[in-house]
């Protein structure tokens, strides 16, 4: 998933991307110093992700005509006037069909990916929001969608429900690196806890970036991050020696505690015949069990026992008479002190900054190069609905580039790239938690936007399981395009590798295609409903590539979008 990026002053490295979804090749380059991205109207100085080279011949595109002006298709079969000038221009989109058999990088097959792609040559952040929703996915402005009864590795749509997350110790270890390093210098001495990366080459074919040079930035554009006093870090960290250890607590209740030891032996929700805390290593590439709960300090569990002994002194007090259920909340309620409540992801990402911080963490946004086009809608979010790049300087330097798209109910993580000095900072999560972070603040302008997606979620391929550890976290169904719990899929998903998440055998896709002739078509710089195309249409019929087409994007994108018809 994560690629080093370089922004050194004029030297050969390897640039790539941090790619939720599938990543594209790297590439060698040669880049000059202070480089700042900007809005996509200008052409790219240079392509960090992929080479220069136009897309592979059967995914070039074909630049479709423009609309004749005062024509367009009502929903009755009829071609009739566009709407008043100014409305939201339609999505336009050039289906490319189904691409099967060429090498995976997930699990190195040489014929065993299956995907149908599409060229968007425009696209509305609610056509896209749609189309996530039913398992698409874009790279620069080619959108595609694996078939996931045939593909060698299913690819799940994951979105984290980012007003719930809670986060974890191993994300807590990463944002007290960073308040560490910017406030007092320290640089960790452990292994780098960066997610995996992706090494492989996916449905990506091209990038677009735009850039402006350093001295175009003015200071207004940036943000600071802001850091508390070191002494606040430093306690952070400080405890009784007694956080090192970590145990599972399967179940705590009426005052017993079991406790599972880490064992490949063990068998999930059942507990060990030893209370011993075991730490066998995990097995390479597998990462966390994610269908074992998260592990909890053991001074966690002590005070859980401290709670629940005095509670039954409480009980025995009352000298025989029983309380009642709501006593007892009560009674554990009011004996939790107010400081143990665990921290949220704000308390560590918007602190105040020490005059003596050894460096200066800032962020900018700018838009960049996509097929969506930016919206502003008054009760949306103040920077408006479309793809952004967001840039972390540090010291007055460009460490990381983020790539994100700002839709109706979600941020929509499509990449970071980074300087490989700065590794150390583990940036790849460190980002997704600033952008969790940064979703929770738009919920606050925009109610209805409070999901973090993070593309495809791998459980075929163990080093993609990672994105599961943002919890919660929800799965999309491939059949009925629900979202299940992912506690729920991973029994599934053990058993086989492509499964229908969703466990209501009567439930069936309700934004499938029901009127193949609503479809809207794009031809000769008209637009009508395909209906009516198909009766104008000379040679031979192409029902079959509209009917496959609109299966995919379900009946709603379908009449809302242009299909593009030469």
């Amino acid at each position: 998933m994560f690629r080093p990026a370089a922004t050194t002053p004029v030297r050969a490295c390897s640039w790539g991307v941090m790619k939720r979804g599938g990543a594209p090749r790297v590439r060698e380059n040669t880049v000059g110093s202070s480089l700042v991205i900007c809005k996509s109207t200008e052409s790219p100085a240079f392509v960090p992700v992929s080479s220069r080279r136009g897309p592979s011949p059967h995914l070039r595109r074909r630049q479709p005509p423009p609309l004749r002006p005062g024509r367009g298709a009502d929903g009755q079969g009829r071609c009739r006037p566009a709407g008043p000038p100014g409305a939201m221009p339609a999505a336009v989109v050039e289906y490319s069909g189904w691409k099967e058999g060429y090498r995976c990088g997930y699990c190195a097959s040489e014929r065993g990916k299956v995907s149908a792609g599409m060229w968007a040559h425009s696209m509305t952040v609610q056509d896209y929001q749609d189309l996530i929703d039913r398992g698409w996915r874009r790279s620069g402005k080619y959108v595609y969608k694996p078939i996931m009864n045939q593909t060698c590795c299913p690819q799940y749509t994951i979105r984290c429900q980012a007003l719930r997350f809670q986060t974890s110790k191993s994300h807590k270890k990463v944002l007290k690196k960073m308040l560490k390093f910017i406030s007092k210098g320290d640089v960790s001495k452990g292994v780098s806890e960066e997610e995996p990366m992706d090494s492989h080459i996916e449905d990506v074919v091209t990038c677009d970036f735009a850039y402006k040079s350093e001295s175009d930035v003015s200071q207004s554009e940036l943000t600071p991050l802001s850091v508390d006093h070191s002494e606040r870090v430093e306690n952070e960290d400080k405890d009784t020696g007694e956080t090192k250890e970590e145990v599972n607590a399967q179940q705590v209740e009426s005052g017993s505690l079991q406790v599972c030891a880490h064992k490949d032996t063990t068998v999930p929700g059942e507990p060990s015949h030893s209370a011993k805390i075991v730490h066998a290593p995990p097995k390479p590439g597998k990462g966390a069990d994610l269908s074992k709960p998260p592990c909890r300090k053991a001074k966690d569990i002590r005070k859980e026992r401290k709670l629940q002994k005095l509670l039954q002194n409480q009980t025995c007090a009352f000298e025989g008479s029983e309380l009642q259920a709501g006593d007892q909340v009560f009674l554990l309620q009011n004996s939790k002190s107010k400081t143990n409540q665990p921290k949220t992801i704000e308390d560590f990402v918007f602190v105040s900054l020490p005059d003596d911080a050894q460096h200066k963490l800032e962020f900018t946004r700018f838009l960049c190069n996509s097929p969506l086009e930016a919206e502003n809608a008054p009760n949306g979010p103040e920077c408006g609905y479309g793809s952004f790049h967001q840039q972390y300087w540090l010291d007055g330097k460009i460490i990381a580039v983020g790539v994100i798209d700002i839709l109706p109910y979600c941020v929509s993580s499509v990449y970071l790239y980074y300087d490989p000095d700065y590794s150390f900072l583990s940036l790849g999560v460190y980002s997704a938690l600033r952008e969790i972070a940064f979703t929770r603040q738009l919920h606050e302008k925009a109610p209805d936007l409070c999901f973090y997606y993070m593309g495809f979620y791998i459980h075929s391929c163990p080093k993609m399981r990672y994105k599961g550890q943002y919890r919660p976290s929800d799965l999309l169904c491939p059949e009925t395009y629900v979202w299940t719990p992912i506690e729920q899929c991973l029994p599934l998903l053990e058993h086989s590798k492509y499964c229908r998440l969703n466990q209501d055998v009567k439930a069936v896709d309700e934004g499938r295609i029901k009127e193949l002739g609503r479809v809207r078509v794009l031809h000769k710089r008209t637009v009508m409903p395909y209906s009516v195309y198909k009766k104008r249409r000379k040679g031979p019929s192409d029902e079959a590539s509209v009917q496959q087409y609109a299966s995919l994007v379900g009946q709603t994108c379908s009449e809302r979008m242009l299909l593009f018809r030469s």
